[in-house]
């Protein structure tokens, strides 16, 4: 038998959860390694600092980062009633997703596989 009743099992659950404003992006269309490219260049830095970096990053993975990031910062001001200038990036991290798999054909009536990777990215903001 469970140690008490499921409502407390619950509570005791939910107690434990982290109350982080976070923003999620499952099933994006770049790598893992690629979105970590930008990652490591914004974890740890204040939200101003980090969209000034995203705006002028090169890489694909930085638009979708950036989007990301504004929706975490609108989840801290509006569900945890934070001040946007004194946020930082806690956590930031892309799990691997799921792998769409394509044909190339080459020659000699070979296939060749493409894997189109997909990753799942977490923003994670914290106040200073």
């Amino acid at each position: 038998m469970a140690k008490g009743h499921r409502s407390q099992i619950k509570r005791e659950r939910n107690a434990q959860k982290d109350t982080r404003p976070s923003a999620k992006l499952s099933y994006a269309r770049v790598s893992v390694q690629k979105a970590c490219f930008v990652l490591d260049a914004i974890r740890g830095k204040d939200v101003q600092t980090a969209l000034a970096i995203l705006e002028y990053n090169p890489r694909y993975a930085s638009s979708v980062i950036k989007k990301l990031l504004q929706s975490a910062i609108a989840n801290a001001e509006n569900n945890n009633g934070m001040n946007a200038e004194n946020l930082y990036i806690a956590e930031c991290y892309a799990n691997k997703g799921p792998t769409m798999k394509r044909v190339r054909p080459r020659a000699q009536g070979r296939a060749y596989r493409i894997e189109k990777r997909m990753s799942h990215i977490t923003v994670v903001l914290d106040e200073r």
